[in-house]
């Protein structure tokens, strides 16, 4: 069995290639060609937490691909100085079921979740996209910035977070690290970051909107990869209401994201306003944007499909490369 560490699956997931294997993860899923039950959740209350088991199979052009990863997210971990995920990923031999690798899982989530936004990006952001808002300050908020600038030529990108300070260091550390441009400001208030943004990306644990539906500019394209919760809520229901709404998964974000539960519930949209799940837009059963003032959303609640092919790219990379540590079994 090959074990990779954090630095490890970081040098085995190039964002670039892990774009695109989200893209052939999603076709799979949307495809048929997946098999991932409903992640089961396991709260954990005495620590306002929760752990998740996520398991998937899949058959695509690549082949097949087996993998499980249990992932825990703890929110009050950020008092303590932890990260707020931790995770692993296993790996398997999906002919035989034999464990291939164990890789931190923690590294995995945020690449593949930035790179899925990505991957949403590229087919749903107009071309002339150059200013980009990033909401959250934390490892997710990283991959999203690095995913959306190497799909687009993103100019500058404001940062906000409701702790200032960590907004500016957030800026100070990622400005300049390529594909990320040198301009990167740390925004006082949401209005500041969103107001001339052309792709916002929010990546908080809000239980309640993070910017106001009236300071979007017209044709904005918004990744949503927070509201993992029916309680959460990250962008505003009018918001919702007048954007173009694709998702990862529409079983998932139904079951889990308050970004479309409390709105539905609140009889703003229903069901149907789902346009797409990237899926179908990658596959061509649907359509993506239709013009340059319409708004698009892409609600990411996060699918085992893309752990499977992340985790198949990892290894591959591992092994090209020489990464890791062996250990029999």
């Amino acid at each position: 069995m090959l074990i990779l560490n954090a630095a490890e699956v970081r040098q085995a997931l190039p964002m670039g290639q892990t774009i695109a294997a989200m893209k052939e993860a999603y076709a799979a899923l949307s495809g048929g060609r997946a098999e991932v039950p409903l992640r089961a959740r396991l709260p954990i209350e005495a620590h306002q937490a929760i752990s998740l088991f996520m398991p998937a199979y899949v058959q695509d052009e690549g082949g097949e691909s087996l993998a499980v990863k249990i992932v825990s997210v703890f929110p009050e971990n950020i008092s303590l100085g932890l990260p707020i995920i931790h995770a692993a990923v296993l790996v398997l031999d999906a002919n035989t079921g034999r464990i291939l690798a164990l890789l931190e899982g923690g590294a995995l989530t945020a690449i593949r979740t930035g790179a899925g936004a990505g991957a949403a990006a590229d087919l749903l952001a107009r071309p002339d996209s150059r200013i980009a808002a990033i909401f959250g300050a934390g490892v997710q908020a990283r991959t999203q910035l690095e995913a959306v600038c190497a799909v687009r030529p993103i100019e500058a990108a404001w940062v906000f977070d409701t702790d200032l300070e960590r907004a500016k260091e957030f800026a100070a550390e990622m400005a300049g690290k390529k594909p990320i441009p040198e301009d990167l400001r740390a925004a006082i208030n949401p209005k500041e970051a969103v107001e001339h943004a052309d792709i916002v990306c929010t990546a908080t644990t809000s239980l309640d909107p993070v910017f106001d539906d009236a300071d979007l500019k017209p044709g904005v394209h918004i990744n949503a990869v927070g509201s993992y919760t029916p309680e959460m809520q990250e962008i505003p229901a009018e918001t919702i209401q007048r954007a173009l709404v694709t998702v990862d998964s529409r079983t998932g974000v139904l079951a889990e994201s308050g970004d479309l539960i409390k709105p539905i519930q609140q009889g703003v949209v229903d069901e149907e306003h789902i346009h797409a799940e990237i899926g179908e837009i990658i596959l061509g059963q649907k359509a993506g944007r239709s013009d340059s003032e319409q708004i698009t959303y892409f609600k990411s609640v996060g699918v085992a499909v893309q752990d499977a092919l992340a985790g198949r790219l990892a290894l591959e990379n591992a092994i090209k490369f020489s990464l890791g540590q062996h250990i029999e079994l």
